[in-house]
């Protein structure tokens, strides 16, 4: 039986294979989640090369080219960390769409500023980046799992734009 997650991925599967595209994730409070969805689908090396699970911000920085002035300013969830999570997902695997992640999953690690469950999600396609942010609930496995739905949700959504 179709569980959600799956009719999510075939979904963003048709649109990147219509658009002759490939994708690739960056993952860092997501842990591989996202591309443990992606995979989970038949069919998913087609259009699907692979990712990075930037959890520490060394990674973030030599793996992917976030910039360390970006992590010192605003710390690793924000806008201009996973905006360049995705970009450098795409220039790591040489794929053309990326979804990416950073957040507190919780239970612990949140601030008033960024409380648990903040989660920012960004994409990029074609050279170009956007990015949100979200306020997920429930316990770290929850957090996770919306955010990493949330993620796949997204770059269909922009595919679905152009």
């Amino acid at each position: 039986m179709l569980d959600e997650h799956d009719a999510l991925v075939e979904k963003l599967a048709r649109a990147l294979l219509e658009r002759r595209l490939t994708c690739a994730t960056a993952e860092s409070c997501t842990g591989g989640l996202v591309g443990a969805m992606l995979t989970a689908v038949p069919g998913s090396s087609d259009w699907y090369l692979g990712g990075v699970i930037s959890y520490a911000n060394a990674v973030k920085r030599e793996l992917l080219g976030v910039r360390s002035e970006d992590l010192e300013r605003v710390g690793a969830v924000s806008e201009p960390v996973v905006r360049s999570m995705a970009l450098g997902a795409c220039a790591a695997t040489g794929a053309r769409a990326a979804a990416s992640t950073s957040g507190v999953a919780g239970p612990g690690g949140g601030s008033a500023e960024k409380p648990v469950g903040t989660v920012w999600i960004g994409w990029a396609l074609n050279g170009e980046s956007r990015a949100r942010e979200f306020h997920f609930s429930g316990d770290r496995d929850d957090v996770r799992v919306q955010a990493a739905r949330q993620a796949i949700r997204g770059l269909l959504e922009w595919l679905e734009e152009n």
